[in-house]
């Protein structure tokens, strides 16, 4: 049994995911073998915030060359985007990001 900080690896921070904090839009890494109810469960208890709908996608490695040596790849990882409701409060941490 995973425990709600487990299943949240890390906040993504990117200019495309803080364009959508205003809709109550959030981007997370998640483990690769992650549900999207075990998501839901571990935002709602971590940040105290009702979740409306959870997005995931898989994000392929990216081919990478260090030096002379031929290719290697960067991991393979997971994506949950989660929609907060309309009269759920925002999530502090995005906050000053923005």
């Amino acid at each position: 049994m995973r425990s709600a900080y487990d299943v949240i690896v890390r906040p993504i921070i990117s200019e495309q995911s803080m364009e959508h904090t205003d809709l109550k839009k959030y981007v997370f890494e998640v483990p690769r073998d992650a549900g999207k109810i075990e998501i839901k469960k571990a935002v709602e208890e971590v940040f105290g915030v009702k979740v409306m709908k959870v997005n995931t996608l898989h994000v392929r490695g990216k081919m990478k060359r260090r030096g002379r040596h031929p290719e290697g790849k960067t991991a393979d990882w997971k994506k949950a985007v989660v929609r907060l409701t309309e009269d759920s409060k925002t999530i502090e941490f995005f906050e000053g990001m923005v």
